[in-house]
């Protein structure tokens, strides 16, 4: 209990808050961190580039769909001779 209060003040001091704020590590670590976010946030922006809304996504997703479902259909195998309809063999 008396260590976290001694912690407690010794961390509120504004002088040692500055000074830990000009050391080396200190700002290494926040430039490191600013470069994160900013790559993050780039990263992002080009992800989204072109894309103007939702339904802009929603109709290229479902072109997109349907060209591959057109190709499955055309490269599908032949049905075996006899059969009558997709899975179906002749009525008994």
């Amino acid at each position: 209990m008396v260590l976290r209060q001694l912690l407690h003040s010794l961390f509120n001091t504004p002088q040692l808050v500055e000074r830990l704020a000009e050391s080396r590590p200190i700002r290494r670590a926040a430039q490191l961190t600013a470069f994160a976010v900013l790559r993050a946030q780039l990263g992002a922006r080009e992800a989204t580039r072109g894309l103007r809304g939702p339904a802009e996504r929603a109709a290229r997703l479902g072109a997109t769909l349907a060209r591959g479902l057109r190709r499955a259909l055309r490269e599908r195998p032949a049905p075996p001779a006899g059969k009558s309809g997709p899975g179906r063999g002749p009525r008994q």
